[in-house]
């Protein structure tokens, strides 16, 4: 599934329908959400994707997606963030429960969770490992003597260690999270928490980011692009039969209520495993820059930001205003933004994308005057909220609501 070519209907279209508003400022095009959400869901064969809030940072465009077919429940990032969502969540009458996809050691937010049951019974925190456990024990324990009928039982999940490892642990691929890694582990950390009364073993989460989070068909890079794929079916071969032993070893100490796997770039290989119940994935709906470089599938560009052209310096160079927009992650150009429309204009290699102006190259920049605006994607997916208070929402020509980010409604979990 590739996206459509950029035209410049789609340049006439954004620019007509923000003509009222002054860049730099951000919109989403609903249609294309709408778009790669349901292309999402077809990858995801039936099984439900947990939408990654992370990704999308903005309530308006969560509750949207959470109406749509083929989504459940909110995998979080932070455990303020979850206590923040959950009543918002009952007020709309969701049944969507949070999983906090990250351990978390903040003892005012657990005691918050332990105190609250309508949060208790709404939200699952993550935990590797037993100090994980005591800490939530300790926060529930200074809730009893304030709290109504005492501190409530917290959920938590399991995060397992989907990485991939080879010879003899020389070789290492996919983000270090978990130190829970084989079926014995876990099965260890399911009966630690059983013997903890405060605590209810809810599910296991397994992030396999080596495949869901990085690019198999990178542009001009051909032998690299070989040992990607190399990796990634070793990797999602040996992460199979690990987790569904690991599934079965957990189960056969405690029921699980879900298994959690995937992101956006491996739905449908990890929705092929008979032991995973869910996906989690969220970046695929803005189809940041980042996931352009997959094989087997390409959303359509969803989250964009405009800049002014404020100087044109010379033949075949602009200058825009801001810019700076860096995605995290290994320092390299791939974390800069990218121009988008109009098209055929680039970074300057020597100045990248700089906080107050960004210059702009290519035969494009000569048909641009003061003024004019230059549409941005971002590397990733819902970083691109921190730095704008307000998405405009576009549908077709027109901009049909202007919702607020995170940081617009005051909050900044990270």
């Amino acid at each position: 599934m590739r996206s459509s070519a950029v035209t410049p209907a789609d340049l006439e279209r954004y620019d007509a329908a923000t003509a009222h508003l002054e860049p730099p400022f951000a919109g989403v095009d609903l249609a294309a959400m709408r778009a790669n959400a349901e292309a999402m869901t077809l990858r995801a064969a039936g099984k439900p994707i947990r939408l990654a809030s992370k990704s999308v940072r903005c309530r308006e465009l969560t509750g949207r997606v959470l109406r749509m077919n083929g989504f459940r429940g909110i995998l979080a990032f932070t455990l303020p963030e979850a206590l923040w969502l959950a009543p918002w969540l009952a007020q709309r009458g969701a049944r969507d429960d949070i999983v906090v996809a990250y351990p978390t050691a903040d003892q005012t937010a657990l005691a918050r969770l332990a105190g609250d049951p309508a949060a208790a019974a709404a939200i699952i925190v993550t935990v590797d490992c037993p100090e994980h456990l005591d800490m939530i024990e300790k926060a529930a324990a200074g809730t009893a003597a304030a709290s109504e009928g005492g501190p409530h039982p917290v959920r938590v999940c399991i995060d397992i260690d989907a990485g991939y490892v080879a010879l003899g642990g020389l070789m290492r691929a996919g983000a270090r999270r978990s130190p829970i890694r084989t079926p014995a582990d876990a099965a260890a950390l399911a009966t630690a928490i059983l013997a903890r009364p405060g605590l209810r073993l809810a599910g296991l989460l397994a992030y396999e980011a080596q495949i869901a989070g990085v690019g198999d068909n990178p542009a001009g890079r051909p032998l690299y692009a070989t040992a990607v794929r190399y990796l990634q079916r070793k990797s999602g071969a040996e992460l199979a039969r690990r987790r569904a032993a690991i599934v079965a070893a957990v189960r056969a100490v405690a029921p699980l209520e879900f298994v959690n796997g995937g992101g956006t770039g491996s739905i449908e290989k990890t929705a092929a495993e008979p032991a995973v119940t869910e996906i989690g994935a969220g970046s695929g709906l803005y189809q940041p820059a980042l996931f352009d470089t997959y094989r087997g599938f390409r959303g359509r560009p969803a989250a964009l930001f405009a800049l002014p052209v404020v100087r044109r310096p010379g033949p075949g160079v602009v200058t825009a205003l801001g810019g700076g927009y860096l995605a995290s992650g290994p320092a390299n150009r791939a974390r800069l933004p990218s121009p988008y429309l109009p098209a055929g204009l680039r970074l300057d290699a020597r100045e990248g994308a700089g906080e107050v102006q960004t210059p702009l190259l290519g035969a494009a920049a000569d048909r641009l005057r003061i003024g004019d605006r230059v549409w941005f994607r971002h590397a990733k997916a819902g970083e691109l909220c921190e730095r704008f208070s307000e998405l405009h929402l576009i549908e077709g020509t027109v901009v049909v609501a202007t919702a607020p980010t995170y940081r617009g409604e005051g909050q900044a979990f990270l």
